[in-house]
């Protein structure tokens, strides 16, 4: 019996070894292997994947690379000892840049806008972070002058001129490249504002804001340079003259120790629009105001994350309650096109605080309008409906 069971297993090894012997893999061993350029074409990057950049744009360290050459420049600011309550907007670059993976060159087109900014005949490039020394202020804000003035004397990319009235503004004549900026803390517009004032003189700002930005100093301030801080930029930036008294607040509805703020907010070269002026005005009238106010003048846009309520953009460090919605604030943005303006930032995104990304998308959408509207000769006209609608503000 054992004999048998010895036997019965040799032929079973045996014809086992036959079959394997004649098995064929797939597919004819003599041809190449297919590659995934010949099978599925380019290697796209997906709203979720890639390298990170604003929109999926092309990337360059335009810092060092003296060759990268744009009409209109991503640049972000990643500085936030400025802060005078909570830390974390210098991780405000990477999540606008995050908030951002969704939009992308071939796919910008906006119904709001008529246009793809992209497609205007502009290079648009991003031209990454300034490495800003967290240690030392004096330093940091050395730095962010020094490689915002290093853009904005680069020739533009464009054969042709992409802005009507560049060359007229400036002080020699010739177009600049324009640089949206990714704050950081709002600090960081004291160094543009210095750079700026280099090519155009003295500019008139727009500032959409929760807060005035205006004060003349912190309790406790000992040094020169503890005077500068996201709430009192624009005071040091009056005294330097950088700024036309010709400027405008937007979206104001922070606590003031009483009227003398207002008074020496003035002094500084401001009016103000409060918050709750769009429910008494309506946007149209907002939209008027700033235009007028502003006029014919170079002008710089800085907006703060927190103009926005924080039940819509909780990730910034000072938040206000009451403040406008994001549909609101793009609806002004896009009433002021056509106005001169020479720049322009979202700051004070701090994503430690943020929930399911909705700053940092909602920053990002900022910044594409805010192509759209370098790109724009005048405000879009609204969309014609059908029968008979009646305005609502609300």
């Amino acid at each position: 019996m054992a004999l048998k069971s010895l036997l019965q297993f040799a032929i079973c090894a045996v014809s086992a070894r036959i079959v394997f012997a004649h098995q064929v893999p797939l597919g004819n061993t003599n041809e190449q292997p297919e590659t995934w350029l010949s099978k599925y074409g380019p290697q796209i990057d997906q709203p979720f994947s890639g390298p990170l950049s604003f929109s999926h744009l092309t990337y360059s360290r335009c810092l060092e690379d003296e060759s990268a050459q744009f009409d209109i420049a991503v640049l972000g600011m990643p500085f936030d000892t400025g802060t005078s309550y909570r830390p974390g907007a210098r991780f405000g670059p990477y999540a606008i840049r995050s908030g951002s993976r969704r939009q992308r060159e071939a796919r910008g087109y906006s119904l709001a806008w008529n246009n793809n900014p992209y497609e205007q005949g502009s290079k648009i490039l991003d031209c990454g972070d300034v490495p800003v020394i967290p240690f030392d202020n004096v330093l940091a804000m050395d730095q962010m002058q020094v490689a915002y003035s290093t853009l904005l004397d680069r020739p533009i990319a464009s054969s042709q001129s992409v802005w009507a009235k560049g060359a007229q503004l400036a002080k020699d004549g010739r177009e600049h490249p324009r640089i949206v900026s990714l704050g950081g803390d709002h600090t960081i517009v004291l160094p543009i504002l210095r750079a700026l004032n280099k090519v155009y003189g003295p500019v008139s700002v727009i500032h959409f804001d929760a807060h005035l930005d205006t004060w003349n100093g912190y309790p406790g301030t000992v040094s020169e340079q503890s005077r500068i801080t996201h709430g009192t930029f624009f005071y040091v930036a009056n005294e330097e003259g950088l700024v036309s008294n010709s400027s405008i607040h937007a979206g104001i509805r922070c606590k003031l120790v009483g009227l003398g703020d207002i008074e020496n907010d003035e002094s500084v070269g401001f009016h103000f629009i409060t918050s709750d002026d769009i429910d008494d005005h309506g946007v149209p009238a907002i939209i008027k105001r700033i235009r007028e106010r502003v006029g014919d003048t170079p002008v710089y846009l800085s907006l703060d994350i927190d103009v926005i309520d924080p039940g819509l953009a909780p990730a910034t460090g000072t938040p206000e309650a009451g403040g406008w919605t994001s549909r609101e604030v793009k609806r002004i943005i896009r009433g002021l096109a056509g106005l001169n303006f020479v720049g322009a930032d979202v700051v004070e995104v701090a994503p430690v605080y943020d929930h399911a990304e909705i700053t940092g998308t909602a920053a990002a959408d900022l910044v594409h309008d805010f192509l759209s509207m370098f790109m724009s000769q005048s405000p879009p006209t609204p969309h014609a409906l059908p029968g008979s609608w009646p305005r609502d503000e609300l």
